[in-house]
C-alpha cells in the first residue's frame, strides 16, 4: 500500500515516497537505477524517499547548468540539406491529399537532394571538360542530354539558354577516300 502523505511533514515535502522496505529500496537501484536512495523515521514509521531529481527525466541537474534544448530541424535529423518543412508546408497547401504523412516530405527531400547533386555533378565535370569553373545552363543541358537515365527524366524539358547537342548527320560529312575523285573532274561547276 502507497504511504499515508499526511504524516510526512514540511521539511520533507520535496522528496517522492515510493517504498517502506529496504527490499523496495534495493529493486528500484537495481531495476532503475535511482541514486540519492535515503531512509528516515517520519513519525515513527520507517519510509524510503528517493530524490526527485534522481528520477526526474528533465530536471535540473543541482549544481549545473541545465542544457538548453535546441530545435533541431528535420532536415538536420535525416542528415539532408534539402528543406524537409517547406516541403512539407508545400505539399500541404497545395491539396494534393487531405493528409500529408511524415515520411512523405522527408522522403521526397531526399529524392529532390540526390536528383540535384547528379546534376550539379555531372554539369561540373561538363564545365570541367571546357576549362571552365563556373555551371551555365549550357553545362546543365550537357549533363542532362548526355546521361541516359537523367535524359528520359527530362525528355520533354527546355532549359533555357542551353542550346542543343552538338549533332551532324554523317551524310552531310565530307566522304573519305571511297568516292573522292582527283583532279577538275571533282570539281562543282555549274
Amino acid at each position: 500500500t502507497p504511504f499515508n502523505s499526511t504524516k510526512i511533514t514540511n521539511s520533507i515535502s520535496y522528496y517522492f515516497f515510493f517504498f517502506q522496505a529496504e527490499d523496495g529500496i534495493r529493486d528500484a537501484q537495481e531495476s532503475r537505477g535511482l541514486g540519492d536512495v535515503y531512509k528516515r523515521q517520519v513519525h515513527g514509521e520507517s519510509i524510503s524517499k528517493v530524490r526527485m531529481s534522481s528520477i526526474a527525466g528533465k530536471g535540473k541537474a543541482r549544481g549545473k547548468a541545465a542544457p538548453s534544448s535546441k530545435a533541431v530541424s528535420r532536415s538536420s535529423k535525416a542528415g539532408l540539406q534539402f528543406p524537409v518543412g517547406r516541403i512539407s508546408r508545400f505539399l500541404k497547401s497545395a491539396k494534393y491529399s487531405e493528409r500529408v504523412g511524415a515520411g512523405a516530405p522527408v522522403y521526397m527531400a531526399a529524392v529532390l537532394e540526390y536528383l540535384a547533386a547528379e546534376v550539379l555533378e555531372l554539369a561540373g565535370n561538363a564545365a570541367k571538360d571546357n576549362h571552365k569553373t563556373r555551371i551555365v545552363p549550357r553545362y546543365i543541358l550537357l549533363a542532362i542530354r548526355n546521361d541516359e537515365e537523367l535524359n528520359r527524366l527530362m525528355g520533354n524539358c527546355t532549359i533555357a539558354d542551353g542550346g542543343v547537342l552538338p549533332n551532324i548527320n554523317p551524310l552531310l560529312l565530307p566522304s573519305k577516300g571511297k568516292g573522292a575523285k582527283e583532279g577538275p573532274e571533282a570539281s562543282q561547276d555549274v
